[in-house]
This record gives C-alpha cells, sequence and structure tokens, in this order.
C-alpha cells in the first residue's frame, strides 16, 4: 500500500534533490578558490533551486502552478548539467564525476517529467 503524499518531503524528487545538493557542495568544495564567486557558487544555487521550488510548487494552491515551479526545476537540472560540463572542460572534475552527476540529473529530471504529466 502506498503512503499518501502530505508534504513535498514525502516527495521522491525532492528527497533525491536534497542528496544531489550535498552531492553538489562536496565536488565544487573541490573546485579552485578563483571559482568561489564563479562556477562554485553558480553550481550551488542551480542545484538548491531543484528541491526549492519542487517544495514551493507543492505548497501553491493549484496543479498548473505546481507544474510551473516543476517546469523552473528541470531548467536549474539543465543549468547544471551545463555546468558539470563546464567544470569537466575546465578539468575542474574528472570524466567519472561529470558522468554520475550526469546520470543522477537525468533520473531527477525524468522523474520531474513523469510527475509534471501526472498533474
Amino acid at each position: 500500500m502506498t503512503e499518501k503524499i502530505k508534504t513535498y518531503r514525502d516527495l521522491d524528487i525532492w528527497k533525491k534533490s536534497i542528496d544531489f545538493v550535498k552531492k553538489v557542495y562536496i565536488i565544487t568544495g573541490k573546485f579552485p578558490r578563483e571559482e568561489v564567486y564563479g562556477l562554485t557558487s553558480q553550481m550551488r544555487r542551480s542545484a538548491i533551486s531543484v528541491p526549492s521550488n519542487v517544495a514551493e510548487g507543492f505548497r501553491r494552491y493549484h496543479n498548473k502552478e505546481f507544474r510551473q515551479f516543476l517546469y523552473i526545476a528541470l531548467g536549474s537540472c539543465a543549468e547544471i548539467e551545463t555546468q558539470a560540463t563546464i567544470s569537466k572542460k575546465l578539468d575542474y572534475i574528472s570524466s567519472g564525476k561529470e558522468k554520475e552527476l550526469l546520470e543522477i540529473l537525468d533520473h531527477i529530471s525524468r522523474m520531474i517529467t513523469n510527475l509534471i504529466k501526472k498533474l
């Protein structure tokens, strides 16, 4: 029997994206110091945007509004994909780390897309 979703904290998308934020913080913590206000900050903000928009959208009164926030979360996923690729090109992360980030983002993006379809 499936449990009823009572809060955004019950959503697997939110849980997985919170774990992803932690991963991004750990990875970007190893970036060069001169990137603190550049790529490090941007990746962290983009990562935080995903669970934040899921949470905010969930608290809205209508599914149409929730859907809009989920689309914003999808946009943030695309931003992080781009930033991960740039990080790899600049040799800040390995190919393995880039692949790991992209696989997680792909999964989160598919989860968001499926939820959008169900709303």
